[in-house]
């Protein structure tokens, strides 16, 4: 194994030092000097002294401000200079490494195995341990994806393998529907249909099957709140999505509403010959428990929606809106758990800028708000306009024998459980179990999916497409086959690394993803397009008659669920409303003269 490390040349200013020096000052620990920053890379792999000097110098430094170094710096340890290493935790995706590793294919370099980053900081001034514990905690590192490295410890941590074992729930037991009631936030309702249904069924449902309900049913995917039954004294609102916005919508019935309300974004005509896309959602949650791969993941959801609405829209433009609680909120105030404003503020800015920078598409406006109601819960609205020929504005219908194919990025643990994470109420202990859940992007990968999904869709290679976002292949694959059926072969599914159970491939909302749904006669012309562009493009599964989604891991069945009880066996939320008059405090008048 080598180690690299980057720096900048001396007689440069390091910004990014400078930047964290400010920082610590607005902590409140005013005897830091200096700070400086290096970019450190591992290596695992055999390489002669030319190879790993070639890989220093053409690849991990820039010749002009930086230089590097093959061992690590001899710093003796006193109270003025104070060296921290910060790396990701195992099973957390870095891009870096995935650039790395194809610079290394594009430089004819073989033997390196794998590639690890980290960040070093040497922090000189005069620092406790409390102090140095308070800078990392608070500006240098984020627990939920990042680790301090201390001496001993494996830089390339095996992944465990995986063995098959299905797992059943016997949800007709106390113990085992304690153990569903802990695990998944269906309401009491909820829970009473998914009894009735595997009784009807003669079995017990499998882990799949119940993670597949709990995404389905989710807040975030089905509205359930929106689309429930509010009662109000004597007045009930029966689906208030459907009776205020969706109703407007309908009754004025414009002819350039092209797409509204049944796919993953709107269409309104433009011209006559082109079509307008646009989609904003919400990604408050993962920013405020990872706020630069939060927001950098939401800007890069919502440009995958307009491509994967209709038979696929070019995206343009981006709109942000940012609310955030005020950037000098006092830090003694700071509940427990919770990033600072500041932090939140900056790294939900740069993740979005460094995202959008990097697929070449423009942020065009946007709006920021500051308020202390804000605080552990900001709110990251991203939006994205797509464009598209009119003819392609309606949703795409597969066949039955069409198959299922999953583009773009690799499978991983990022993301599992975003949607679900995202529904629910943020606490301290929900962050603190959340690193799963905050997806990691890769904008490259996307770059390149674009790219080549609009090629596919020129050349009619596909019948529909859709967006793996929240949810997954849960989502994304069950809502394409709901009026069909589909049978999916999860070993098929390309993964990050080793060690995925069937369940976690099932809905992990692993980033730049999409499904398409491929005529067999289309699929080798659609194989080698998006080979001759490095994306990868896999065959997971064929959409079949039956109307029920079946998914099979190594030959044996997991999950089989009938799709009408899947997308309309959720029993509808009903909630009492109340409300009450307000009442203006008296006004203070002075008495009236005598």
């Amino acid at each position: 194994m080598h180690r690299v490390e980057v720096y900048l040349k001396p007689h440069l200013p390091d910004a990014r030092g400078l930047s964290l020096v400010k920082d610590i000052q607005d902590l409140g620990i005013t005897t830091v000097t200096a700070v400086s920053v290096a970019d450190i890379y591992w290596l695992d792999g055999e390489l002669t002294a030319d190879r790993l000097e070639l890989i220093c110098r053409r690849l991990l430094a820039d010749p002009v401000t930086q230089d590097y170094r093959l061992s690590p710096t001899d710093i003796k340890p006193d109270k003025q200079a104070h060296t921290v290493e910060v790396a990701y935790n195992a099973g957390v995706a870095d891009p870096v490494e995935d650039s790395i590793m194809k610079a290394l294919r594009d430089l004819a370099v073989s033997g390196v195995r794998g590639v690890k980053t980290a960040k070093k900081y040497l922090i000189r001034g005069n620092l406790g341990s409390r102090q140095l514990e308070m800078i990392c905690g608070r500006l240098l590192l984020n627990p939920i994806i990042q680790h301090i490295v201390r001496p001993g410890q494996p830089i390339f941590p095996q992944n465990p393998g995986y063995s098959f074992r299905l797992k059943q729930v016997d949800i007709l037991d106390n113990s085992g529907l304690l153990e569903v009631r802990k695990q998944f936030d269906f309401t009491e309702d909820e829970l009473k249909a998914i009894i009735t249904y595997f009784r009807q069924e003669g079995r017990k449902p499998t882990d799949a099957e119940l993670e597949t309900l709990f995404q389905t049913w989710s807040e975030h995917c089905v509205h359930k709140t929106f689309k429930g039954s509010i009662k109000l004294g004597d007045q009930t609102i029966d689906n208030l999505l459907q009776s205020t916005v969706m109703k407007a919508t309908e009754e004025l019935k414009k002819p350039w509403c092209l797409s509204v309300f049944e796919d993953n974004a709107g269409v309104i005509d433009f011209d006559g010959r082109w079509a307008l896309c646009f989609k904003v959602e919400t990604h408050n949650h993962p920013s405020a428990v990872e706020p630069y791969g939060g927001a950098a993941t939401g800007i890069g959801g919502v440009v995958r929606d307009p491509l994967g609405t209709g038979l696929g829209a070019k995206p343009i433009l981006n709109t942000d809106v940012f609310c955030f609680a005020p950037p000098d909120f006092p830090y003694r105030q700071l509940p427990s758990g919770v990033l600072h404003p500041r932090r939140i503020f900056k790294g939900v800015r740069a993740g979005v800028a460094d995202y959008a920078n990097r697929l070449g598409i423009p942020t065009l406006n946007g709006a920021i708000l500051f308020d202390e109601r804000y605080l552990a819960n900001p709110l990251v609205f991203c939006g994205t306009l797509g464009l598209m020929p009119k003819e392609m504005a309606g949703r795409g219908q597969q066949q039955p024998g069409d198959l299922v194919v999953v583009v773009g990025g690799r499978t991983g643990r990022d993301g599992i459980h975003g949607v679900t994470f995202a529904s629910e109420k943020l606490t301290e202990e929900s962050s603190a179990a959340s690193y799963s859940s905050v997806q990691i992007g890769n904008p490259i990968v996307e770059k390149k999916l674009i790219d080549v999904l609009l090629q596919a869709r020129d050349r009619k290679l596909y019948r529909r497409i859709t967006d793996c976002g929240g949810g997954g292949l849960s989502s994304a694959v069950g809502e394409m086959a709901a009026e069909t059926g589909v049978h999916v072969y999860l070993e098929k599914v390309p993964l990050k690394y080793s060690g995925l159970t069937y369940s976690e491939i099932w809905i992990s909302e692993s980033q730049e993803r999409m499904v398409l749904a491929v005529p067999p006669d289309c699929l080798d012309e659609l194989l080698e397009l998006f080979a001759s562009q490095d994306v990868e493009a896999a065959v997971i599964g064929q959409f079949s008659h039956d109307r029920r989604l079946k998914l099979l891991y190594q030959g044996k069945l997991v999950c089989d669920l009938d799709m009408e009880f899947l997308h309309h066996g959720r029993p509808q939320l009903k909630r009492q409303a109340v409300w009450q008059p307000p009442r203006p405090p008296a006004p203070g008048l002075p008495p009236p003269p005598a």
